[in-house]
């Protein structure tokens, strides 16, 4: 079934493209000092600033499972809001790069009919459409920060055997 969806801020991972619902976007801010917290899972840079408060950055390629590299000049944290089951909450995410502001071609993101034939866990693909011909996958922030999708993260890195972020 496809799904109609408005505009989207597209952002990349490598040569990966991905994209989020503009409304959820509330400032895309360029690189700047992340507080490390200790002891904290693999996706969890920190902490930063945004207007007097603290909100946690995540890193995407953690989340998604990619080597996890330091920032590039590129590199940008998009705050955004989640909907927990308890309450809304204010996250940044940190990308590779933020592209822009855009409609996907036709406006329209569809399942991958296949996912489960092929054992693959789709629960933080919202869909997938395309943008300029190119294959875009819309990220559900929703379910992409539940309990269970971090600590599968987290594992992730660890079962892999990639290093946790020290606190320096």
């Amino acid at each position: 079934m496809t799904e109609r969806l408005g505009q989207v801020v597209t952002l990349a991972i490598g040569e990966d493209l991905f994209a989020v619902p503009v409304t959820r976007v509330m400032e895309i801010l360029d690189q700047r000092r992340i507080a490390r917290l200790p002891q904290a899972p693999r996706h969890l840079l920190g902490v930063i600033d945004v207007r007097g408060d603290g909100v946690a950055v995540v890193d995407l390629r953690a989340l998604l499972g990619c080597e996890v590299i330091d920032d590039i000049d590129s590199s940008r944290i998009l705050v955004l809001w989640v909907q927990t089951p308890e309450r809304r909450a204010v996250i940044g995410l940190r990308a590779d790069r933020v592209i822009e502001v855009t409609m996907l071609d036709d406006g329209v993101i569809a399942p991958l009919a296949e996912a489960k034939m092929l054992n693959w866990d789709e629960r933080l693909v919202a869909g997938i459409g395309r943008r300029n011909g190119d294959f875009v996958t819309v990220l559900d922030l929703d379910r992409m920060f539940d309990g269970a999708t971090l600590a599968q993260a987290d594992g992730m890195g660890r079962a892999a055997g990639l290093p946790q972020k020290s606190v320096a």
